[in-house]
């Protein structure tokens, strides 16, 4: 669980170019130093309360190059939340790791982390239903251990080439349904993708956690567009839906990918970019909370102010506008990242727009001044 190259340790302008937003911050816990980097975008205001992604780096790597290599922080500028990169501890042969229990090392990670998330939510309102987790490798093995180990506090984790450690479904004990993404390439050499005799394959854990969640059995196979086409990788999304409280298992198997984390700026042999696996990540994380899929138990789903309503909400492919005025009025929707993806004239008190062709996730309906959340559902 190498990092994917050395050139990260050559960069130095981005912790100099975030100024103040990027936080070198360290604690003591288990009679150790432990560091980590924390990033508060511009527009953090301390009267929201708002997510909290923990980005684990790989093995021999470290809280600066994950921060760089599988980068958020674009993502946070535009959606508002705060990521925190933790800092491993030096193992016995000398290099950087999480304690997830293939190798050695005794040091309490999962304690260190519900500690450090304990910290940071004393000096910034984070919202405690939505905690997240992922990371490269062996921080996705870390992703794994919060959810089996602190599943109080995380709502739901992403991997990207991580795995579980061998047996750790039979010793697994997540407290509520939760939602998880692998994110892994065929040709990986470092975490294969059918496993070995410490690490589970990629059928073992979405079994586990299809099982777990009581999803859909067999999920819904979607080819991505190959993009790229010199990237000498294709990708495949797995979906398996209709789990207890909302939740769903997703798989983004990467034909021909090696042990990279797909989109990323810092290109190499075998970097899939037909995705952006950060992207693909928050848009995943942004539809649930502690409790499940967000909003999905509302006893009023529907929004309704004054003479506004739109329905339903959630929905799965269209929603009905209705106001008392017929006269003409624009409309947008955005993506998470405020990226126009709809747009359109309303002509009379009851318009029906058709959001069938957009992905799973959130959206923000701009009109008459006011801007509503629309839940998109697959």
């Amino acid at each position: 669980m190498k990092k994917p190259y050395a050139i990260l340790a050559l960069l130095w302008m981005p912790l100099i170019s975030f100024g103040q937003q990027t936080i070198d911050g360290s604690m003591m816990y288990g009679g150790l130093q432990r560091d980590y980097i924390l990033y508060v975008p511009s527009i953090y205001n301390a009267a929201t309360p708002v997510p909290l992604i923990l980005n684990f780096h790989g093995y021999t790597s470290n809280a600066f190059e994950q921060m760089n290599y599988g980068d958020f922080r674009p993502i946070a500028d535009t959606v508002g939340f705060i990521v925190v990169h933790p800092m491993g501890t030096i193992d016995l042969i000398g290099n950087t790791h999480w304690n997830v229990g293939w190798g050695t090392s005794s040091v309490d990670d999962v304690g260190f982390t519900n500690a450090l998330i304990d910290s940071i939510s004393a000096a910034y309102n984070i919202n405690q239903d939505r905690i997240y987790c992922t990371g490269m490798s062996n921080g996705g093995f870390m992703s794994y251990q919060l959810a089996c180990k602190l599943s109080h506090r995380i709502a739901a984790i992403a991997s990207v080439t991580g795995a579980m450690t061998i047996n750790t479904p039979a010793t697994c004990n997540p407290e509520h349904p939760t939602p998880v993404m692998e994110i892994h390439g065929t040709a990986d050499g470092t975490v294969p993708y059918n496993g070995n005799i410490l690490f589970e394959s990629v059928a073992s854990e979405l079994a586990y956690w299809t099982n777990y969640n009581q999803t859909d059995a067999s999920p819904t196979v979607t080819d991505i567009e190959d993009i790229d086409t010199n990237d000498g990788s294709t990708v495949q999304h797995f979906y398996y839906g209709n789990g207890n409280n909302g939740v769903v298992v997703e798989h983004y198997k990467v034909n021909g990918g090696a042990h990279t984390w797909p989109g990323t700026f810092f290109t190499s042999s075998g970097t899939n970019q037909d995705i952006d696996a950060s992207k693909e990540i928050w848009r995943f994380f942004s539809m649930y909370d502690i409790h499940g899929k967000i909003n999905t138990t509302s006893s009023s789903p529907a929004f309704s102010a004054g003479s506004l309503k739109v329905y339903p909400n959630p929905t799965k492919s269209y929603f009905t506008i209705e106001r008392d005025s017929g006269e003409n009025s624009h409309f947008e929707i955005t993506n998470y990242l405020g990226q126009p993806v709809r747009s359109g004239v309303l002509l009379g008190r009851k318009d029906v727009v058709d959001i069938s062709s957009l992905s799973g996730g959130i959206y923000m309906l701009r009109l008459d001044q006011q801007i509503i959340r629309i839940i998109k559902v697959d």
